[in-house]
């Protein structure tokens, strides 16, 4: 449990290496993605000083919040959200950032509201680098999808999240980043838009999160450099 303090401070320290480097003078939130981790290791995290937590399949996230229910944890989902799992979603996290389409935006709103719960942060998920294989509108289908979900009455649409192509080249990690901030400023600044306090990037996992930084990245979503490589189920 003491490599989890010690990648946990490492972590920490490279953030806010890139933060200065970059000049930005806003906060970065670290999001330690537990899947695949047992309770035990989130709350060695937990003890450690990291409270934001990002869970990629529910059932397994659920069990985990009852034996850490002692603990002040902000939970985000982060997978691919099927339809029928939206109303345990909707109930179980705090933020979701990876809603993608319209319908689970709906489907999230109308559950939130009959829990009778406060508004639930919501990212909208692009697919950036035009995977066929990878969750996430396109470009073209955007804006609708921000006016549309920003409408819905128990949602709080924050930004945006991506997962560009991985690649070990930090000069394609940066411009990969670049284009992802880009599409945010484009909303950022749309006057049909401006009514909306889009505030959230969030881009950046184990191996580019430093690169994500350096071009505007608000949440960093890191697993496997903070917990070590993700065991096989």
């Amino acid at each position: 449990m003491a490599l989890i303090s010690d990648s946990l401070q490492t972590i920490q320290a490279n953030i806010l290496q890139a933060s200065n480097y970059a000049n930005r003078k806003d906060d970065v939130k670290l999001l330690a993605v537990s899947k695949s981790q047992g309770a035990d290791q989130i709350r060695a995290a937990y003890l450690a000083g990291q409270t934001t937590f990002g869970e990629n399949y529910v059932q397994e996230a659920i069990m985990k919040q009852s034996e850490l229910a002692d603990c002040e944890i902000e939970w985000h989902f982060i997978g691919p959200i099927q339809s029928n799992k939206t109303p345990l979603i909707a109930q179980y996290f705090d933020w979701v950032q990876s809603v993608d389409r319209l319908k689970i935006a709906q489907r999230l709103s109308k559950a939130r509201g009959e829990a009778g719960l406060a508004p639930l942060n919501i990212c909208i998920q692009i697919n950036s680098s035009n995977e066929p294989s990878k969750s996430g509108t396109h470009a073209k289908e955007l804006k609708n999808l921000v006016q549309e979900v920003s409408a819905l009455p128990h949602l709080t649409l924050r930004g945006l999240m991506a997962i560009p192509a991985p690649t070990n080249d930090f000069e394609k990690q940066h411009e990969q980043f670049k284009m992802v901030k880009a599409t945010l400023s484009q909303l950022q600044q749309d006057d049909d838009l401006d009514a909306l306090d889009l505030d959230t990037l969030s881009i950046g996992m184990s191996g580019d999160y430093v690169a994500a930084i350096e071009e505007g990245a608000t949440i960093v979503r890191i697993g496997s450099a903070l917990f070590g490589a993700r065991k096989k189920p």
